[in-house]
């Protein structure tokens, strides 16, 4: 692993977290054109149409440069990704973070995790919660949970006001209110991307129509959980006729709907809902993936428009396990390494009208995942228990935010203690690492 190319004195290596001081982010005319340069790997950018070996050079959060080769003597801090993909930083569409709150049983509550810890050895720099809150709790879900993370936390805001609180909470249709929540979407612009209507069980189509006048009055997408299979509700109407274009059918694979018919076809009205502009999206979860589905619909033509985990204390420790086991599962499916990627990062960003996020355009947020492919002999679990052979692996190796390391899984971006003083202090700087060195 190449060196920083400045040489730290003696006095700075034992003074260690005291290079937090905001000095440290200061540049000065003798220093390096850039703070961190990744050099050699293999650049997945959807967005912009690259998949070859290129060097990615950042300064100050930022993508600074891409290109075939920059000189390391032009960076503060080198990385070597020879043999590695990097890519941008993944963006998980569908995942359950409002927690902290002690209400057991409920994704506004006990059954929802902190991001934190389990986007970032993922690869993840951004998540959309899929509708925990409503407008009667989102403000409470910002404060707690939102503002604190360190992960980028977008939001669908839930139809239902009281949010994703479970049993009868979820089934009142009085509390599914169009005005307040687009209301609410308006006023966190910056953090709501989209409306949220899940798990109904009953016959009436209010609880999409409501979403909808939301989504109409907010400019917002409306991401659909469809809830009970119901003869009354069917799978058709919802998609050729209730979602507008840009709408977002999540489960798309889970075969609770009708998504496959008898004969083990896919179903019509997916294609049908494709062409009208929908999208559709994995939610993974806890009982949203079935092999025999996902198969099916792949072979025909049709896979998904974004991959994402339905994170929760269930699924990630069941089947799902995390966006690069689920991104792994795709690829003993048989699509490509580049399709994976894309259903990771651009098309997700492109689906929540984020275009500034899921690539690394020069200007861009320097949210980077650099990951890489095992093969071997591996076995992944899909919602209902069911095993799939694969020979190919991903693995998160380094995740930035913002240009600052957020992950390092085998140590990468450090030296070998035997080449430091034998009273070495802390490592890193704040100009790269996030670990050692946090900003707050």
């Amino acid at each position: 692993m190449s060196r920083s190319r400045r040489q730290l004195t003696r006095r700075e290596l034992l003074a260690g977290a005291c290079l937090l001081s905001a000095s440290c982010t200061e540049h000065s005319a003798g220093d390096p054109e850039y703070d961190l340069l990744l050099l050699g790997g293999h650049l997945i950018d959807p967005k912009n149409g690259l998949s070859a070996v290129r060097d990615v050079a950042v300064r100050d959060g930022k993508v600074e440069a891409v290109a075939d080769r920059i000189s390391p003597s032009q960076a503060f801090k080198v990385v070597e990704c020879g043999g590695l993909y990097v890519t941008p930083g993944l963006l998980d569409l569908h995942v359950h973070v409002f927690a902290g709150t002690n209400e057991p049983g409920s994704y506004a509550g006990d059954n929802s995790v902190y991001p934190d810890g389990y986007t970032f050895r993922s690869g993840v720099t951004t998540v959309v919660d899929a509708g925990c809150a409503g407008w009667r709790n989102f403000e409470a879900f910002r404060e707690t949970v939102i503002d604190r993370a360190r992960t980028r936390v977008l939001a669908l805001a839930n139809i239902v006001g009281h949010g994703m609180r479970g049993g009868e909470i979820e089934q009142d249709l009085d509390d599914m209110q169009a005005a307040p929540t687009a209301e609410l979407a308006r006023r966190h612009g910056d953090l709501i991307v989209g409306i949220k209507t899940a798990h109904y069980a009953g016959p009436e189509w209010e609880p999409i129509e409501e979403a909808v006048r939301a989504g109409d009055a907010a400019g917002i997408p409306v991401m659909v959980d469809f809830g009970s299979n119901l003869p009354e509700r069917p799978i058709e109407t919802l998609l050729g006729e209730k979602l507008r274009p840009g709408d977002i059918y999540t489960h798309c694979f889970s075969g609770n709907r009708r998504e496959l018919l008898p004969d083990g076809t896919p179903n019509p009205g997916l294609f049908a809902g494709r062409e009208r502009g929908v999208y559709f999206d994995v939610g993974h979860g806890g009982g949203s993936f079935k092999w025999s589905v996902a198969s099916a619909c792949l072979e025909a033509g049709f896979p998904p428009d974004s991959i994402s985990t339905d994170l929760h204390i269930g699924s990630m420790n069941a089947g799902m396990q995390s966006q690069t086991t689920t991104m792994s599962k795709f690829l003993a499916l048989g699509e490509s390494l580049e399709d994976v990627i894309e259903q990771s990062t651009w098309n997700p960003a492109r689906e929540i009208l984020r275009e500034e996020l899921g690539h690394l355009s020069v200007g861009a947020a320097a949210d980077i995942a650099v990951l890489s492919l095992e093969s071997g002999d591996f076995g992944y679990v899909d919602s209902f228990g069911a095993r799939h052979r694969g020979g190919e692996r991903l693995v998160c190796e380094m995740t930035f935010k913002d240009g600052l390391l957020a992950w390092d899984l085998n140590g990468r971006t450090r030296e070998d203690w035997r080449e430091l003083p034998h009273d070495y202090g802390r490592q890193g700087e704040p100009r790269w690492d996030g670990i050692l060195n946090r900003r707050r």
